[in-house]
């Protein structure tokens, strides 16, 4: 069993920055690949990008590359989502989700094992 727990949402005006965190623990995490996804309300859960345990490889989507970083922390077992240039429609739940490495799917909200519970992003004008 993995257990995933997200940190550092809350509110930012349009322009400013945020870092989200998620902490794991249960297993051996370089069996896993991690992803954040987000939820905004009346949407379906998307994904935004993702990063191997090793940090080698990471998949972002277009509207957020250039923008967001993800980054992992092997030592504390947490993997980081660091968000710069937020915009109004970066408002969502964003949850952490993690999945075997071993999989070649393509990466959506279908294809996690695990889920965090989710914290609140939002951006205001």
């Amino acid at each position: 069993q993995v257990q995933l727990v997200e940190s550092g949402g809350g509110l930012v005006q349009a322009g400013g920055s945020l870092r989200l965190s998620c902490a794991a623990s249960g297993r051996t995490f370089s069996n896993y690949d991690m992803g954040w996804f987000r939820q905004a309300p009346g949407k379906e859960r998307e994904f935004v990008t993702a990063i191997s345990w090793s940090g080698l490889r990471t998949y972002s989507v277009g509207s957020v590359k250039g923008r967001f970083t993800i980054s992992v922390d092997n030592a504390k077992n947490t993997v980081y989502l660091q968000m710069n240039s937020l915009k109004l429609e970066d408002t969502a739940v964003y949850y952490c989700g993690a999945r075997s490495a071993r999989s070649t799917a393509p990466w959506n909200s279908n294809t996690c094992d695990y889920w965090g519970q989710g914290t609140q992003v939002t951006v205001s004008s």
